[in-house]
């Protein structure tokens, strides 16, 4: 059985894991689905149908909003946010309030082993790939490659980080970690 505070917020129409726990002050809508082993910090928002896999860490303050799909071993950072609308608007052209049906959702994925720092920011669309790694307020505006370290706004490449997530040694498309020994294959953009 997962374990829910008993002030936290969860539709009978979502899936928590048996090992799933969720805390104080969260909201979790129907049909959003959180997988196993995966901790759900305080005051958190999982949108409807989201899609969060196992052994994540989602941190207090973090919002996800519907489109996201966020894949196993994933570590989202405090306040860090998951949009799903390039072009949010409350009204039309007419001013005319817009409805559900007025908007186009864009679906947004972080690949497995992402990290996304304190205050990050996705924006619609968009791909994190795996063992990427967003600092600490970085705002990604475009695709992530796998074991990239990205910060600023917009979040440009400044290295590359190792599944263990300390940063690499990069000589041609092949990373070195001296923390692990690992090797990983780096795809530039």
């Amino acid at each position: 059985m997962p374990q829910i505070d008993p002030n936290a917020l969860v539709s009978p129409g979502a899936h928590i894991a048996d090992d799933a726990t969720v805390w104080a002050f969260t909201q979790v809508r129907e049909k959003a689905v959180i997988g196993a082993g995966t901790s759900i910090g305080s005051h958190s928002y999982i949108d409807s149908g989201v899609i969060i896999g196992a052994n994540c860490k989602v941190q207090s303050g973090a919002l996800i909003f519907q489109g996201a799909i966020v894949e196993d071993g994933v570590f989202v950072g405090p306040g860090a946010v998951i949009t799903n609308d390039r072009f949010p608007r409350a009204v039309g052209p007419d001013g005319a309030k817009k409805e559900a049906g007025d908007w186009h959702l864009e679906e947004t994925t972080v690949r497995r082993g992402a990290s996304l720092g304190a205050r990050s920011l996705l924006i619609a669309g968009i791909t994190v790939g795996e063992f990427a790694t967003l600092a600490a307020g970085a705002v990604a505006v475009r695709d992530v490659p796998p074991h990239a370290l990205v910060a600023g706004v917009p979040a440009r490449i400044i290295g590359w980080v190792c599944c263990c997530g300390v940063r690499m040694q990069v000589e041609g498309n092949q990373g070195s970690c001296s923390a692990c020994s690992r090797h990983h294959d780096i795809q530039s953009t």
